[in-house]
């Protein structure tokens, strides 16, 4: 069963870890990684990247890019979601420990932060939720 406009947003905003997935170009699949990002129902969902990378440069060329999280306990559900980049920013040093925070327990965030230095530059990139595709396929142990 699809889930809801309601419930797909809810979940979406929940920390879990997306499946980054952009055009890599003619004649290949797309570039899909594991990647943090952050959401609140109803708006845009960000993504922080080194402005140089290899998800960067695709993003320039495609303007797109989609992602999709999951879970499997203790029900099998997915929402994914695809729209245009609407902008991209240096990124803050608010939104590093944002990111930080939502994934992250309270006593790691300051020691990944100082390691995260050595990452170099990063953009924040904005993707504005154009298409959605949900479901909740139920309780896997009754499969």
């Amino acid at each position: 069963m699809p889930l809801s406009p309601q419930e797909r947003q809810e979940f979406l905003a929940q920390p879990h870890v997306a499946a980054f997935a952009v055009a890599a170009g003619t004649g290949r699949g797309p570039l899909t990684v594991p990647i943090w990002y952050q959401y609140s129902p109803g708006g845009e969902i960000w993504v922080l990247t080194g402005p140089e990378s290899q998800k960067m440069r695709y993003l320039r060329e495609t303007g797109r890019f989609s992602l999709m999280v999951q879970q499997v306990e203790p029900t099998v559900r997915y929402v994914s979601v695809e729209g245009p980049v609407t902008r991209t920013a240096p990124m803050t040093d608010e939104q590093h420990r944002e990111m930080a925070a939502r994934y992250l327990p309270a006593e790691s965030v300051d020691g990944y932060l100082k390691a995260a230095e050595a990452f170099g530059e990063q953009v924040a990139v904005y993707l504005r939720p154009e298409r959605w595709l949900s479901a909740d396929l139920g309780d896997p142990s009754a499969f």
